[in-house]
């Protein structure tokens, strides 16, 4: 067995709080350009379509055993200003090695103007405005600008280069479709959106890298053009671009499947599934990696499920949640926090006046629960505030890798961390749906709400927005944090029916898994945004390690010694943990509510768990 499979399978046979997702274990590295050899290698990342950095911060975390960085995000390309000016800032901390400026905690616990990095730090300052661009691929000054420094990062490092990020995705979602529909005489093929990926291939055929990773939405495998789906043709393309690549899915349809590199793949095996790898959200993302041919000379049958390993206990909204600061919501008008109050205490009788209809027990425990979350809304010695003034904690059972991914013992508190406004009658909605969600343990649809608590939308009861208010659930991973987030916060209700409010910023960037002491910049619209947007930097840093080790792999006539030795093309799984069910950690106990809808006079709310 090549001792590269044999190191990852010993990761693998770890638990989940000693997950490869840590510092990895691999020595030795080798070049793979003569031209560039250097002990330890430094790959040199090229980030397009980089959003605030979140592929960049996972990658840039990926280490060895010696504590040598193996992957240095030298160039990230950004169109958006708010995005760029996130980017930024985090390019410039990254210099520092962990080890960030006195003043930029100053500066975030204080609520400051931000520090003159530039008469501060003048040589990092200019660094990261040489790395993070502000650039619009496709637009001829930018190109023209672009294409110069692709050709000083490949004479640099030769072919000792990656490629990351992902297209703009609008085009290919779901909800980007069924928008585009509703477009008179919209037609696919004249969308230039649909060919933003042919973006990343000319840059992939300019700077010919050892390696590629492109993010896209799942909604992309099932887009088409001119009656053909456009991921085959995205897919044709990755292999004929550059010097011509391989490529490789990380999460195998099947864990007997011994062949994860094509020919044998599907579109649906590029499909990574976030909550198998330890992190608390429901986000399912195409990821397609590709090998330059001449690393990886033939189709291996390589265990890649060895290499990104799937957890055994699933992270939830608790892990990260539970620990963070009770906020209240704010007030679209004349917010206080005695107004808020009484908002609630309204909200309250209206929401225990509307499931009146239930039957008699489980009426007065809805109504207990709701009358609760009334009283403490309404004290007066002791008022929620709006933002946190204090540093966070995670959930007791938050895993030790995520826990010290997110957490900054130097942060005095948490940014991007103030709640937004609400209607007034957007809180009886919230506190039903909270309340519902903590009793029967899964989040209401349209059908299950009191007519009296409904929206005036003309769409609420066509069946096609059905979770039009969605209660996050403690004991789970949250759905998946899209952009959509920055418009209003029905998606994204707070499972805590006391705080009565939908996600902050940053308690959506820890869905996301970003750090707690990553600075959003812009507006709260813009912050949602980058957030939505983004790809979670804990996945990028496991998709990092997993790449790392793939390109670690003897190639060419190593390779074939290696199989001759270790009879690599039959390696046997191995052993693995047991079912986290199986190993004590007994299921949530749900409620035994039951409801006996009446006809014709109330709603289908449905008090039992689904």
């Amino acid at each position: 067995m090549p001792d590269i499979i044999r190191e990852r399978v010993d990761l693998s046979t770890t638990s989940a709080t000693k997950h490869p997702s840590g510092p990895n274990t691999l020595d030795g590295v080798m070049p793979l350009d003569k031209e560039t050899a250097q002990l330890p290698i430094k790959f040199a990342v090229v980030d397009l379509f980089a959003g605030p950095g979140g592929l960049a911060e996972g990658f840039s975390a990926v280490s060895d055993s010696a504590g040598n960085h193996p992957f240095k995000v030298v160039l990230s390309v950004e169109k958006e200003k708010a995005a760029h000016s996130t980017l930024l800032l985090r390019t410039f901390l990254r210099q520092f090695n962990g080890k960030y400026p006195d003043q930029y905690y100053a500066f975030l616990k204080q609520g400051t103007p931000e520090p003159d990095w530039a008469a501060l730090y003048p040589d990092e300052w200019k660094r990261a405005n040489q790395d993070a661009q502000l650039l619009e691929l496709g637009q001829a000054e930018a190109d023209k600008l672009l294409v110069e420094k692709i050709d000083q990062v490949r004479t640099q490092y030769g072919g000792n280069t990656i490629l990351i990020g992902g297209p703009p995705c609008q085009a290919y979602s779901l909800v980007g479709r069924a928008r585009n529909r509703g477009i008179a005489r919209y037609v696919p093929e004249d969308d230039p959106k649909h060919f933003l990926y042919k973006n990343y291939i000319d840059i992939l055929n300019r700077l010919r890298p050892a390696a590629f990773v492109m993010e896209n939405v799942k909604g992309m495998l099932s887009s088409s053009i001119n009656d053909g789906l456009i991921f085959n043709k995205v897919l044709a393309d990755l292999r004929v671009a550059g010097d011509g690549y391989r490529l490789v899915s990380l999460t195998p349809r099947v864990r007997a499947q011994a062949d994860s590199i094509e020919p044998t793949l599907l579109p649906t095996d590029f499909i990574i599934r976030s909550e198998d790898f330890g992190l608390p959200q429901a986000r399912h993302r195409v990821i397609v990696v590709g090998i330059r041919k001449d690393v990886l000379d033939q189709p291996m049958a390589v265990r890649l499920d060895q290499l990104i390993t799937r957890w055994t206990k699933k992270a939830t909204v608790a892990d990260v949640l539970k620990g963070m600061p009770k906020l209240r919501s704010g007030l679209s008008r004349d917010d206080s926090a005695s107004n808020w109050g009484k908002a609630v205490k309204d909200a309250a009788a209206a929401v225990c006046k509307a499931v009146s209809f239930l039957p008699h027990d489980e009426r007065d425990t809805f109504r207990a629960r709701v009358n609760e979350c009334a009283g403490l809304a309404t004290k007066t010695s002791n008022p929620l505030p709006r933002t946190a003034l204090r540093p966070a904690k995670v959930g007791p059972n938050c895993s030790v890798l995520l826990k010290a991914w997110l957490l900054d013992a130097n942060l005095g508190v948490l940014p991007n961390n103030e709640t937004r406004g609400h209607m007034p009658s957007d809180l009886s909605r919230y506190l039903y749906a909270a309340v519902y969600g903590e009793l029967v343990k899964v989040s209401p649809k349209a059908s299950d709400f009191p007519e009296s608590l409904a929206p005036e939308h003309l769409n609420w009861n066509s069946g096609k927005f059905a979770d039009r208010f969605r209660v996050q659930l403690w004991e789970q991973p949250s759905t998946t944090i899209t952009s959509h987030i920055s418009k209003d916060g029905h998606y994204f209700i707070h499972p805590d029916p006391e705080q009565c409010r939908s996600l902050t910023v940053r308690e959506a960037a820890r869905l996301q898994t970003f750090p707690d002491n990553y600075y959003f910049k812009g507006n709260r619209t813009e912050q949602f945004i980058q957030v939505g947007n983004a790809v979670p930097p804990f996945l990028a840093k496991q998709i990092g390690d997993a790449l790392f080790a793939l390109l670690r792999l003897p190639t060419n006539e190593s390779t074939a010694k290696s199989k001759n030795l270790s009879g690599a093309a039959g390696l046997t799984h191995p052993p693995r943990t047991a079912n986290p069910d199986a190993d004590g950690q007994t299921p949530v106990v749900q409620s035994q509510l039951r409801s006996k809808r009446r006809r014709n006079r109330r709603p289908k709310v449905a008090l039992t768990p689904r």
